[in-house]
């Protein structure tokens, strides 16, 4: 099957390379030899698969439209973005109208899942265009499930998000605590990235709060919009997520702050400054 992706950011342009290599393409784009498209009908009319990893609700429904018309018979569009469920559901609908499957795939596992195709994919679909995608999908992550209908990959990002939020903030803070107990902080990273408290984000972030370094990975104004996708769902069911709310809080203090392009790991600015001295 021919393959399009649209959205060559952080975790697009790692994903399309390892869709490259697994079509055994010589480079990518100007390095690899794939082609670049104009726009995304172009794009439409010669792929049997499309991908979308793009970073807003509006981004997809704008990329769905100009998809949606010149698409080929039983193409499939499989949407990587983090965006809500109802956009999904949205997307699903109008491109069905078009004759063509849609799977929305939201993926975890930071860049260096895209680079390294270990991702996690949670997708939401029919399972028989779920089956038809499983092999290109296969070739971005280590996990790939279907979750349910349209909108349940999304709903499950969405928890996921959560989740990220508790751990950054636990990392962050027990590092800031750490250091200011005058903690070898490598030496505790290494101890207790084996405990029952680790987690992912404690074992490829707390080095890079420990360095006072925040490279962009997964960027505070991204996980931003994220938690207020969940903010806006939650909502629908008469629900504030206490989590939410203050992860939000905070991440208004970084971007106020100039910080807005780093990894959530600057949350560590944060709870570092709680201990140092007038704060």
């Amino acid at each position: 099957m021919q393959a399009g992706f649209i959205g060559l950011g952080a975790l697009g342009e790692p994903m399309a390379h390892n869709l490259a290599h697994a079509a055994r393409a010589s480079a990518f784009a100007a390095t690899t030899g794939v082609t670049a498209f104009a726009d995304p009908a172009a794009l439409a009319a010669a792929c049997d698969l499309v991908f979308i990893c793009v970073s807003a609700d509006e981004d997809v429904l704008s990329v769905v439209g100009q998809l949606a018309g010149h698409l080929r018979p039983g193409a499939i569009v499989i949407d990587c973005s983090t965006v809500s469920a109802a956009t999904a559901r949205r997307a699903a609908r109008q491109l069905a109208a078009d004759g063509a499957g849609f799977l929305d795939c939201p993926v975890s596992g930071g860049v260096e899942g895209a680079r390294n195709a270990t991702l996690a994919i949670m997708c939401g679909g029919d399972e028989a265009t779920f089956e038809r995608a499983r092999p290109a999908l296969e070739k971005l992550g280590r996990t790939v499930v279907l979750i349910g209908p349209s909108g349940f990959g999304q709903s499950t990002k969405a928890t996921n998000q959560i989740l990220c939020a508790g751990a950054i903030q636990a990392v962050g803070e027990a590092i800031a605590f750490a250091r200011a107990e005058g903690l070898p902080l490598d030496k505790v990273i290494a101890i207790l990235g084996q405990g029952a408290g680790s987690s992912w984000y404690f074992v490829h972030r707390a080095p890079f709060m420990a360095r006072g370094e925040f490279p962009a990975g997964f960027r505070v104004r991204l996980h931003d919009k994220d938690l207020k996708i969940c903010r806006e769902m939650a909502g629908r069911h008469g629900v504030t997520l206490p989590l939410v709310e203050d992860t939000l809080a905070a991440y208004d203090q970084l971007i106020a702050q100039g910080h807005g392009e780093e990894d959530i790991s600057a949350i560590f600015r944060l709870k570092g400054a709680l201990f140092e001295p007038g704060d």
